[in-house]
């Protein structure tokens, strides 16, 4: 297929403020995805949805804003929606803590997202319709208003999804059984947490199965998240003045952990495209089913 440019590259790290080392992943992943998502719409003759799954910090927001980009370019409208954008309010959350486990306070896990909404509104991209998109505030922890939820208007032919659970699938109870970090040892020491975590988990699977397309960003191991993780809480802080510590960080990426090392694991025999990273999120590889693992292009 046509690789990308060099004049649209200029022109995308230009306009999303992207770092110049930036420029070999779009080129090679971005680009060549571009093309893939345009065959999909072409051969299906409808809207395609795309899961973009990775850990916190791995590019999902930035890899998807850079493919709705190109595929602007070709003439395709793309919506993005973004599985943060679902989470629960923070008195719904407070709900759970209360009833359920406190653990579940914190914003992240399966079972503190709006599950349904997401079904609404991305049943209601892929039928051609226009409407306004939820949107998250991290720095005040609550979903914004729905005044204030950007417009989209479609019809859409493509819509991204992207979030660090997307395509993720329940494990076995048998699985659930040992702690995997001090988070679940001393604040679930039953399991009480994890299990609602992963029952909750299930009811995501008929929105996961509408994926036509499955996008891995996989690292190199789970200990460089915690580190891109506190990249994302800096840039917060640039532009709020608000973030977590250090500290608070490694306590939030613990709520991911056992999740994100499943995804890690169980997800590259099925994704459609995985992209193993390295520690500073620089293409590796990409496998596709049936393939031995390549640079693209």
């Amino acid at each position: 297929m046509e690789p990308m440019q060099d004049t649209d590259l200029n022109d995308l790290i230009r306009a999303e403020g992207l770092p110049d080392g930036f420029r070999d992943l779009a080129a090679r992943l971005y680009g060549t995805l571009t093309w893939r998502i345009m065959s999909e719409v072409q051969a299906r003759g409808r809207p395609v949805l795309v899961g973009l799954c990775g850990p916190q910090g791995s590019g999902k927001s930035t890899g998807a804003l850079v493919l709705r980009r190109m595929l602007s370019r070709r003439g395709l409208r793309t919506a993005i929606l973004s599985i943060d954008d679902l989470y629960l309010t923070r008195a719904e959350r407070r709900v759970l803590a209360e009833q359920i486990h406190p653990l579940l306070a914190t914003r992240g896990p399966p079972g503190t997202h709006d599950i349904g909404l997401g079904e609404a509104v991305i049943g209601a991209l892929l039928a051609g319709e226009s409407l306004p998109l939820p949107t998250f505030d991290k720095a005040a922890d609550e979903r914004r208003a729905r005044a204030d939820w950007p417009w989209f208007e479609g019809p859409a032919d493509v819509v991204l999804f992207e979030g660090w659970c997307v395509g993720a699938r329940p494990q076995d109870e048998a699985d659930l059984a040992t702690p995997i970090n001090t988070l679940e040892r001393d604040e679930d020491p039953d399991g009480t947490w994890r299990r609602f975590v992963n029952s909750a988990l299930a009811a995501y699977q008929p929105l996961f199965a509408r994926l036509d397309v499955l996008v891995q960003l996989r690292p190199p191991s789970f200990d460089v998240v915690a580190g891109w993780r506190r990249e994302q809480e800096a840039k917060l802080r640039e532009r709020t003045g608000a973030g977590m510590s250090d500290a608070a960080i490694d306590r939030f990426v613990a709520h991911y952990e056992r999740l994100t090392r499943d995804i890690m694991e169980e997800m590259p025999v099925r994704a459609d495209v995985v992209a193993q990273l390295d520690e500073t999120r620089g293409l590796v590889a990409v496998s596709e089913p049936g393939q031995s693992p390549s640079l693209w292009p």
